[in-house]
């Protein structure tokens, strides 16, 4: 548990910097510059995302179940993480109007995918990471939703949310078929 835990905190804590310390962020990128607090983010968030994924190998095998969710739940679960893949699709793309209409895509379908297998899995393990992301998702939605929307965004493109749906769905479906079974070894259904 404690790699997994050491994960969480360098993935999560880097990625909490913008919600929770900006006057931090700002003077790493006035002193240091935007280049390097760019690379510094993303060798932290890799090293961080490797031990997640690692620790949470390790600690699911030694984890003692709270709860075991009912079969029935399973369909829903796949619908709200669908919900979720092409929200994240979304967030990443050209401004949709999925995009215009949520605001913060990326992070709200962190959310439904965190809290959707927070449900479906009630192991020590399970618990300690979908809670970690749910709690970061809710705190840096909280935020964003607190700045101001900026006045020069560009128009919403109904191609942009083509491109979410279609890629969105593709790769919700390859997890659900392959994917998932072959990265996490646990099958979905």
């Amino acid at each position: 548990m404690t790699i997994l835990i050491i994960g969480l905190v360098l993935f999560l804590g880097v990625h909490f910097t913008r919600a929770l310390a900006p006057a931090i962020r700002q003077r790493i990128i006035e002193q240091r510059g935007e280049n390097a607090w760019k690379g510094a983010y993303t060798l932290i968030s890799l090293l961080g995302f490797g031990l997640i994924i690692w620790g949470y190998g390790i600690a699911r095998d030694a984890s003692e179940v709270y709860w075991v969710a009912p079969e029935a739940l399973r369909p829903v679960v796949w619908l709200v993480v669908l919900v979720a893949f092409v929200l994240v699709i979304s967030g990443n793309g050209p401004r949709s109007h999925i995009r215009a209409m949520v605001r913060h895509p990326m992070t709200i379908g962190v959310l439904l995918w965190a809290a959707a297998h927070l449900a479906i899995n009630g192991d020590t393990a399970a618990i300690v990471l979908f809670g970690s992301f749910s709690v970061w998702s809710l705190v840096v939605a909280w935020s964003a939703y607190r700045r101001p929307v900026p006045a020069d965004l560009p128009p919403a493109s109904w191609a942009a949310d083509a491109v979410a749906v279609v890629v969105g769905v593709g790769l919700w479906v390859l997890f659900l078929v392959w994917g998932h079974l072959y990265l996490f070894g646990v099958s979905p259904y």
